[in-house]
């Protein structure tokens, strides 16, 4: 009899245990499932946010003020030190777009390459539209007009675009001044320098005769430097816009119709009054 109590009280445990171990794997299914849902619906809501914003990343070359260049003593528009033009317009830009706009710093000849891989959206570096450029990249509507300038020291015979001919000449490497004066001149007359700075150091240091850039970084390097001096005839005339991947007809319309906005809002010629003011 006491054998039989002791193995009915052992059945009755075991039933117990079997029903407590049943209920644990229930709850933790559920819960595991509960786990599942949240975190599926947690990656669609940071899909949907990323779709909805995201990062709008600009490739420029940060040493060519006043349209982007570097100010400790400042914060651009992404929260780092670089400032200018064409810094503020994307940070405008990426803002229309609910964007957050990120930077890159990289040498000038790199931007384009940065935008055929995807690396970068938009290519932002007082880009001038060219035909060579034309074929690989697409450009905005261009925002600025822009004068390519030549720079001789005070005692330099040159006066023109006319008497660079046979001279050493300084640029800024894939620039339109490196491709201009390529052309006009021939390489052998050509010095090419990652900084539109080293070309301007360049001639201070007497190596070139000449360096050929863009009139407002070329007023900046006259003003930090007294040996020089900045012709009144300009080498050539040009128009600058915003690069995208060629075939991004989506982010080109975005950009475009964020631009039309800025212009008749005044707000693009606020940006430009910043850094550039009236003589």
């Amino acid at each position: 009899m006491k054998k039989k109590v002791l193995c009915l009280a052992a059945a009755a445990v075991c039933a117990v245990s079997l029903a407590a171990c049943g209920g644990s794997t229930a709850e933790t299914t559920a819960a595991a499932t509960t786990a599942a849902d949240t975190t599926a619906a947690e990656t669609e809501a940071e899909a949907e946010t990323e779709a909805a914003g995201g990062q709008l990343i600009m490739a420029t070359n940060a040493e060519f003020p006043p349209y982007e260049f570097h100010d400790s003593s400042k914060t651009g528009p992404d929260g780092s030190d670089i400032v200018g033009i064409d810094a503020e317009i994307a940070g405008a830009i990426a803002e229309k777009l609910g964007k957050e706009l990120v930077i890159e710093d990289i040498a000038f000849d790199s931007i384009i390459p940065e935008l055929q891989s995807g690396k970068a959206d938009i290519g932002a570096a007082g880009m001038t539209v060219t035909e060579d450029r034309l074929l690989n990249v697409d450009f905005s509507d261009t925002y600025a007009t822009a004068v390519q300038a030549i720079i001789v020291t005070n005692d330099s015979e040159i006066a023109g675009p006319d008497d660079l001919a046979g001279k050493k000449i300084g640029v800024q490497q894939g620039t339109t001044g490196d491709i201009y004066a390529s052309d006009d001149f021939g390489d052998e007359n050509i010095d090419r320098y990652p900084k539109g700075v080293d070309a301007v150091q360049a001639l201070v240091q007497g190596k070139v005769d000449a360096v050929i850039i863009d009139n407002e970084p070329a007023k900046v390097f006259v003003g930090d430097n007294d040996n020089l001096k900045l012709l009144d005839a300009a080498y050539a005339e040009e128009e600058y816009a915003i690069a995208v991947k060629k075939g991004n007809t989506e982010l080109l319309d975005q950009i475009n119709a964020a631009l039309k906005e800025l212009k008749e809002s005044g707000a693009l010629d606020e940006i430009v009054g910043k850094y550039i003011t009236a003589e």
